[in-house]
C-alpha cells in the first residue's frame, strides 16, 4: 500500500505538510490549520511541489532560507485509493478520495481542487464514516510526533 505522512512544519508560518505517495514521489499540500476529523470542517490545502520519498521520514530543523524551521512527523501510515483508476489521474482531475490507515488519522478523506488563489488550492475534507468525529481535535490534543514523541516546540529548541 502507498504511504502518507503529515509533517508539522514551523516555517514562516505554522502548517501541516500533507503528503501522499503517488508514482514514486510525495504529492504535497500545505494545510495551515491541520487536518480535521470533523466532516463539517473543510480545510484549505495549498498544493506545493512534489517531494522525494526519502523526505517522508524527516524530523529536525531545516536551516535558513525557504522552508527553514522545525519539522516533526505528526502522523504517518498507509492509504487505499477510493477513486477508480490511478491516484495521479484523480489528482490531475482535481478530485481524489482515499482511506487513511494512520496512527492519528483514519478513515476516508477527499482532496477537492478549488478555483481560488494563484497557487493550486484544494480542500481537505473528512468523509462521513465510522472514523468521523466532530468532537475530536487531534491537532490540539495530540501535538506529539509519532516518531520521536517531541512537540514542534521541543524540536525547535533542539535545533
Amino acid at each position: 500500500m502507498p504511504r502518507f505522512v503529515i509533517q508539522q512544519h514551523d516555517a514562516s508560518s505554522m502548517h501541516y505538510d500533507f503528503r501522499l505517495e503517488v508514482d514514486g514521489v510525495l504529492a504535497s499540500w500545505a494545510v495551515p490549520k491541520g487536518p480535521s476529523t470533523d466532516p463539517a470542517q473543510k480545510r484549505l490545502a495549498v498544493q506545493v511541489g512534489d517531494h522525494a520519498l526519502g523526505y517522508a521520514g524527516f524530523e529536525g530543523v531545516l536551516p535558513g532560507g525557504y522552508g527553514a524551521g522545525a519539522v516533526i512527523e505528526w502522523d504517518r501510515g498507509t492509504y487505499d485509493p477510493l477513486t477508480d483508476g490511478p491516484m495521479r489521474a484523480a489528482l490531475d482531475a482535481g478530485h481524489a478520495s482515499f482511506w487513511l490507515h494512520g496512527r492519528k488519522l483514519r478513515g476516508g478523506y477527499t482532496l477537492q481542487r478549488t478555483r481560488a488563489g494563484t497557487k493550486p488550492q484544494w480542500l481537505l475534507i473528512k468523509r462521513r464514516d465510522e472514523e468521523a468525529d466532530a468532537d475530536r481535535d487531534p491537532v490540539a490534543t495530540e501535538p506529539e510526533s509519532v516518531v520521536s514523541g517531541l512537540t514542534i516546540e521541543q524540536m525547535g529548541e533542539r535545533g
